[in-house]
Order: C-alpha cells, then sequence, then structure tokens
C-alpha cells in the first residue's frame, strides 16, 4: 500500500479547511478510502474493508472493475467530449439500450449529469406534456439537492432550502412497519392510496402534472411498498390525466432483481429516472419516456455533460456486464440470503424491529421499546462494523435504518461475514 497518503487527520483538517460545512461523515473517526476493488474499500493504512453500501447505491458493478474501466479508457484515449449539441455515436446507441431494458413503451432519454438532474427534467417533461404545474410526492422520499428537487423531498433534514417551490403537496407514504392508518400485514387496505385521490380531490387547484416517487424509498429508509401498491396507485392517477415519475436513482440497473425496481410491481410508469450505477463510478444522470410525453418537449435544450461519450461508454458497458454476469439474478439468489439472515438476527435480537426491501437493497430498523428510533445505538453499530472492516449505511428519517446495498457480485461468505459481525456486536451489546 502507498506510504505517501496524507492520512486521515490531515485529509480531515484540510475538508474542515476547504469545504462547506455542510459535508459530513458516518463515522467518529472516518477512515481515509484510498483503493477500491470490486466489493472492497482499502484506507491509507491499508486497512481492507467489504464494502456493504456501494457508495450509496453506485457501484453495482463493483469498485474499479476492469471489464468496465476497459470500455472507458478507451473511449476516454478517443473522445472524450463534445456536450449534446454534436452528434455521437456512444450516447446514441445508450439511449437505444435504455430503450431495450426499460420497461413497457418507454423509449426517449435526455442524459444529464447527476439523478438531480434527471428528476428536475423528469418534472420539466411532465409539465410541458400536461401544461400542468403541481406536484404530487411522497412523504419520506429524496429526489435531489437541486431547487425543485428539494422541494419534492419529503424528509426535513435534506430540504435545508428555507423557501422551497410552491404547488407540491405530500402525500402518506407506504411505509408499512409505521403505518399512519394503523393497518397490519396482510390486512392493508391501501388507505395511503386513498389519501393521494383525496389529497387530489380536496387540496390542490385540479392541475397536477405529475406524482414523483421512489420505487423504494432509499434515503427513507428502505421503505417498500407492498406488491400491489403502485398498480393502485397507477389508476388513480390515470383517473385525473396525472403522470407517474419513478425515480430510480438507487434502485435501478440490477439491484432489486430487476434490471428497475418498478419491474417487481409490474406497473409501467411515463417516465423512470435513473443515475448512480449506470455510471457505476462515473457521473451520469438521464430520464426516459414515451415517444407521446416527448413529443412535447421541442425547444432548444441542452445538458453540457450529459451523454458525453465516456459517460454514455461506461454506461454501456454497465448494462452489458449486468447481462453478461446476470446480475438480476445473482441480486435475487443473494439478496435472500442476506434477507434470511437478517430475519434470523431480527428473531434473536429485539432491537431489530422490521426488516425490508428487495433483492440486494435491504434495511433493517433499529428500535427500543415502543418501536422508539434507536438512534444512538445503530451508530455505535456503523462504527463497530466499520472497525471489523465492513461499510454498512444508515438511513431512515431519524436515521435508525441499517441499510445494505452492497455491489451485486458480492459471494454469499461475504453475507456470512456480514451477519456473523453483526450478530457478535448485538450480542455483545446485550440486545438478546
Amino acid at each position: 500500500m502507498n506510504n505517501t497518503y496524507l492520512g486521515p487527520h490531515i485529509t480531515m483538517e484540510k475538508r474542515n479547511k476547504y469545504l462547506v460545512p455542510c459535508s459530513n461523515h458516518f463515522y467518529k473517526n472516518p477512515p481515509e478510502i484510498v483503493k477500491g476493488e470490486m466489493q472492497y474499500l482499502y484506507d491509507s493504512e491499508g486497512k481492507k474493508y467489504l464494502d456493504f453500501y456501494s457508495g450509496v447505491s453506485v457501484m453495482n458493478c463493483g469498485h474499479c472493475n476492469a471489464e468496465i474501466l476497459e470500455k472507458t479508457i478507451d473511449q476516454m484515449k478517443t473522445l472524450q467530449h463534445t456536450s449534446t449539441i454534436y452528434l455521437t455515436e456512444p450516447m446514441v446507441n445508450l439511449a437505444e439500450e435504455l430503450s431495450q431494458v426499460t420497461p413497457g413503451d418507454l423509449k426517449r432519454s435526455f442524459f444529464c449529469g447527476t439523478g438531480s438532474e434527471a428528476n428536475e427534467g423528469a418534472l420539466l417533461a411532465a409539465s410541458l406534456y400536461t401544461n400542468k404545474s403541481e406536484i404530487l410526492a411522497l412523504n419520506n422520499g429524496l429526489h435531489g439537492r437541486t431547487k425543485l428537487t428539494m422541494s419534492v423531498t419529503g424528509i426535513g433534514m435534506w430540504r435545508t432550502d428555507s423557501n422551497p417551490v410552491g404547488g407540491i403537496h405530500f402525500v402518506p407514504n407506504a411505509y408499512c412497519y409505521r403505518c399512519k392508518f394503523k393497518n397490519s400485514c396482510g390486512e392493508c387496505g391501501m388507505e395511503c392510496v386513498e389519501a393521494v385521490e383525496k389529497t387530489i380531490k380536496n387540496h390542490t387547484s385540479g392541475r397536477v402534472s405529475a406524482m414523483i416517487a421512489e420505487t423504494i424509498q432509499g434515503n427513507g429508509g428502505i421503505i417498500t411498498p407492498p406488491k400491489g401498491y403502485f398498480k393502485a396507485l397507477k389508476q388513480v392517477l390515470n383517473k385525473y390525466g396525472i403522470l407517474l415519475i419513478i425515480d430510480e436513482v438507487q434502485t435501478g440497473f440490477a439491484r432489486t432483481g430487476k434490471m428497475f425496481a418498478i419491474e417487481n410491481y409490474d406497473v409501467v410508469p411515463d417516465i423512470i429516472t435513473m443515475a448512480k450505477a449506470l455510471g457505476n463510478g462515473v457521473p451520469i444522470g438521464a430520464y426516459i419516456t414515451t415517444d407521446e410525453i416527448a413529443s412535447a418537449f421541442t425547444r432548444p435544450s441542452a445538458s453540457t455533460l450529459g451523454g458525453n461519450p465516456v459517460s454514455a461508454a461506461t454506461g454501456r458497458a454497465v448494462i452489458s456486464y449486468i447481462k453478461k454476469y446476470n446480475l438480476c439474478q445473482r441480486a435475487q439468489l443473494m439478496g435472500s440470503k442476506l434477507k434470511d439472515g437478517l430475519l434470523k438476527l431480527k428473531d434473536k435480537y429485539k432491537i431489530i424491529g422490521d426488516v425490508r426491501g428487495l433483492g440486494l437493497m435491504m434495511g433493517a430498523e433499529l428500535v427500543k421499546e415502543n418501536m422508539e428510533p434507536a438512534v444512538k445505538e445503530t451508530d455505535i453499530i456503523l462504527e463497530q462494523l466499520k472497525d471489523k472492516g465492513i461499510i454498512v449505511g444508515k438511513n431512515g428519517e431519524n436515521r435508525n435504518v441499517l441499510a445494505f446495498q452492497p455491489p451485486l457480485i458480492i459471494s454469499e461468505e461475504d453475507i456470512e461475514n456480514l451477519i456473523k459481525s453483526l450478530d457478535e456486536i448485538l450480542c455483545n451489546m446485550q440486545y438478546a
């Protein structure tokens, strides 16, 4: 391992001096990460970590994946940038491939640089097509850092803009573990969907362009709706001529066992947004929609870096890698093993209140008595897992949900290592 790194203390000093103070870290003493290799990360002192968070659902195909990097580097050596105002083959080829791997008749792509831009662009497209301006969004959703996407975000800690955009109406999410309507599993009457219709009728002007929703709410706490939720929701939205925008920024590209998580619900949305895993570490974002909806967006628009040849070539390499190594099926298989392990720990330790998710997007909500969020305990467990060489995430409105979103190429041994380490920590903390 290279010994010329500054080290975490000096790097932290520079971070505190030169970065905007909104940037924070999970750990009290964060390691300085200097190298990635498939499902592993290494710090400046040579310590190896099993990455069970993938840089927040980005590295689906693994860190520094040699097969993907080869395509990226080849393109960098040939043509690095021209902008969308010039004709390049990698961008149109990626658009063609996205039309083939997305559900239904989704066909037309707009490329940009981030998930925030993708969501912002999708909301604009919906407004142009419907000629309406109001928006529906879910409680506990997170859609980005731009003015509009922050305004449609339903988690207080991420709504840092003190003057959000108006005309946005929030509706209950399908948070079954903490059901607002006091339903229990198996007895769901989809009151959260009924609440959407009541909001449309009673709280809007009747000119709602779209509803934006994550298939699984990542930052919200891996909140996973029941099977019939999106079908019921789409029926209500269709009734009022409202488009459904599905945010697949975290859930896309095989993470949930399908290329896109919404496919688990047998629903075709009007627009899908994507980013993160499409570039496997290379910045890229996009939304895809139908011919009909896209036809309303004719006035000139461009994204300087969106769809540039390097990101487009990388995106194509990612899709190829997912298909070649059957990562959808692998996410299902490994996800099942991960969920089984977490459920066994739930039976053993009362601090685990709920285990939820699909494929390799799993969350374990940690609670104290009366379902009170175990916030401090979550941080302690996160820190101890890091000390054992395992990186996991945390999310949720109260930051009390352990998030397991590893590279999809992890092994059964990796999962066993995680479960064993978490078991040891919970046992030592006497949570049985």
